[in-house]
């Protein structure tokens, strides 16, 4: 022992320095010990995966021994067995007075040799149960997408897909469900289809192929022609399936593309405007019906009305229409046929609902509503009552409801052709009307919006807040968005009947509203289109260029459609939020030959996708 004494004394200092003098301080075993080196080493995460990159190794590394002597070899060898033969406060005091002797740059190097062995991971402690309820708590698909690269055990856990499943309900993403064409919908295209009666972020211009087709004047992207249309295959996994509802989510936010724009050959006022999962169709006041297909390229224009086209709907690939000639037209959008034309009304069909794929509902300006069977061409029911014009009905199971210039709502049966009850209250023309079978809304040019209960045919609430006419309504569960001749959007909780949001949207009235479960999408006739989160009614974006006057704006899952005035001409612009179809192949490919390739992927793409928005707190349930 004596001999191993003499030897470190000689490296360092004088054996009588090491028990005479204290130039620092030595840590001893009756107190907590805090050296030097304690205070450099970093603090542990509060909790795992972290945001930050994944730790990579460290280029401090043991000095070559090249270079090293006979004599250095035979020292650190007995010093070795010294050090060994030492209890643990006498390697702490030993250790102290080795560091004690070190520069700066010597703790440097002690610091990086030293501070990836005193790290572990959590994870290859704790039961698989209790890491994947600690990964439960992260809703930032950021910090899982980097956690995923930190080692095998964590990738592994990250593929669990409960993680994937947890986090799309917390961002309130829709669950999986069957193929879609891309840019498409699989929602209900029936009675759920829409009538659409800071500063700009505009989605970025595509390089387009000019195309003269029916007189319309139509540029296309190149990649979205019908020939490259394909099906998106099912998504196999909660994380692809998040994967895709973000990308879908952030490119609404900050990204879309245009995808094709059309001028009409005439001119003519905007009056109805529908998507489904195969068409666009949109009507006009010049007594002309445009179809397109999905990605917004010109189909057929369907001519036989010999006035205005004020009301329509589509079912499949049967659309109903009807107008200022008095007439109700069955056609095949396939084909452009005219299958059917209904005659009865006496003024303008002002409003068309279907109930099935053979019955249709018209309401008109003489009054009355006419329930038609289309495959035959008979009218089954005059429904009488009303003592002014029909301005709106919606249909839910056996029941529509109409409401009236005459200041009325009134609940009738589809298959007895009776009237059930009749809604009294409003002071004024009726104008928008929202029915989903549990509620009645109602909104009028006395600026209230009511709230019935189609049972009983009480008056649940009224909402008072707008200060000009309300003639837009949308409802959806417990919320109802209302839009006003005053500008102002506002957001109504049906379960407290108060106003939730109030939005200062346009600078004049406001003509196309709608809204799903993350968003409100509003059209004005101060030529704007803006996006809403509905959350928080906070600002998102602006959708396209302002416009002299927006007439109509409708918008899917991966799409948006917007029918606006510009110089002095009708605009159909048509913009796509899909992924692109490379970016989600392999992801929903059964096929893949290892998990391994779809994580590697799924972090590549989605790192470079984060870049577009830091945060995801407005999305989150």
């Amino acid at each position: 022992m004596h001999t191993h004494q003499n030897t470190l004394s000689g490296i360092s200092r004088p054996q009588e320095g090491l028990s005479t003098s204290h130039p620092r301080p030595l840590p001893t075993p009756s107190r907590a010990m805090v050296s030097p080196l304690q205070n450099l080493l970093p603090s542990a995460p509060a909790s795992p995966p972290t945001p930050a990159p994944s730790p990579t190794p460290q280029t401090h590394r043991l000095p070559t021994w090249s270079t090293a002597n006979q004599n250095e070899d035979t020292f650190l060898r007995d010093a070795r067995l010294h050090f060994s033969q030492l209890d643990s406060q006498e390697r702490q005091r030993f250790l102290a007075e080795i560091l004690n002797l070190c520069d700066s740059q010597q703790l440097s190097f002690v610091l990086n040799y030293v501070s990836p062995r005193l790290k572990k991971d959590p994870f290859k402690s704790l039961p698989n149960e209790l890491c994947l309820r600690v990964l439960s708590f992260i809703d930032d698909p950021k910090t899982l997408a980097r956690a995923s690269q930190v080692s095998k055990q964590w990738h592994g856990l990250l593929s669990d897909d409960l993680t994937w499943k947890k986090l799309c309900e917390k961002h309130s993403y829709r669950r999986l469900s069957g193929s879609t064409a891309i840019g498409g919908t699989s929602s209900n295209t029936h009675n759920d289809t829409f009538i659409l009666s800071s500063c700009p972020v505009i989605p970025k211009e595509t390089n387009f192929s000019v195309i003269s087709n029916s007189g319309f004047t139509s540029e296309i992207a190149p990649q979205h022609n019908r020939q490259n249309k394909r099906r998106r295959p099912k998504a196999t996994s909660y994380k692809s399936h998040f994967k895709q509802r973000y990308m879908v989510e952030t490119a609404w936010r900050t990204g879309g593309k245009a995808i094709a724009r059309h001028i009409t050959p005439d001119q003519g006022v905007v009056t109805s405007l529908h998507l489904t999962v195969d068409y666009i169709v949109i009507a006009l006041d010049n007594a002309k019906i445009h179809v397109f297909d999905a990605d917004g390229q010109i189909l057929k224009t369907l001519t036989g009305h010999v006035m205005g086209v004020w009301a329509m709907v589509p079912w499949d690939n049967i659309l109903v229409s009807g107008g200022c000639d008095r007439d109700v037209r069955v056609w095949d959008m396939t084909t452009g046929e005219c299958r059917n034309i209904l005659r009865g009304h006496t003024s303008t069909v002002r409003c068309l609902k279907m109930s099935d794929h053979k019955t249709a509902i018209s309401g008109s300006r003489d009054t009355t509503l006419r329930i038609w069977d289309i495959e035959r061409g008979v009218c089954k029911n005059v429904l009488v009552g009303h003592q002014a014009s029909v301005r709106c009905l919606e249909i839910h199971g056996d029941l529509v409801v109409s409401g009236s210039y005459d200041t009325t709502a009134r609940v009738w049966s589809i298959s007895q052709g009776t009237c059930l009850r009749t809604l009294s209250g409003h002071f004024s023309q009726i104008y928008a009307i929202a029915f989903d079978g549990n509620r009645i809304a109602t909104g009028s040019l006395d600026t209230s919006v009511r709230v019935w209960n189609p049972h009983t045919g009480t008056c649940l609430a009224v909402l008072q807040g707008h200060t000009s006419l309300v003639g837009q309504l949308q409802m959806r569960g417990s919320t109802l968005v209302t839009g006003g001749s005053d500008g102002s959007v506002r957001v109504w909780s049906l379960e407290r009947n108060s106003c939730v949001h109030r939005l200062a949207a346009h600078d004049n009235s406001v003509t196309s509203l709608q809204f799903d479960e993350t968003r409100i999408v509003s059209g004005g006739s101060d030529g704007r289109v803006k996006v809403w989160d509905l959350q928080t009614g906070v600002l998102v974006r602006e959708l396209s260029s302002p416009a002299e006057a927006v007439w109509r704006v409708a918008f899917e899952d991966e799409k948006a459609v917007i029918l606006a005035m510009r110089a002095s001409r009708t605009i159909m612009e048509v913009y796509s939020f899909s992924p692109p179809p490379e970016a989600l192949n392999e992801y929903y490919s059964s096929s893949c030959s290892s998990s391994e390739q779809l994580m590697v992927g799924f972090d590549t793409e989605h790192d470079a996708l984060m870049g577009e928005e830091e945060s995801f707190l407005g999305m989150e349930a």
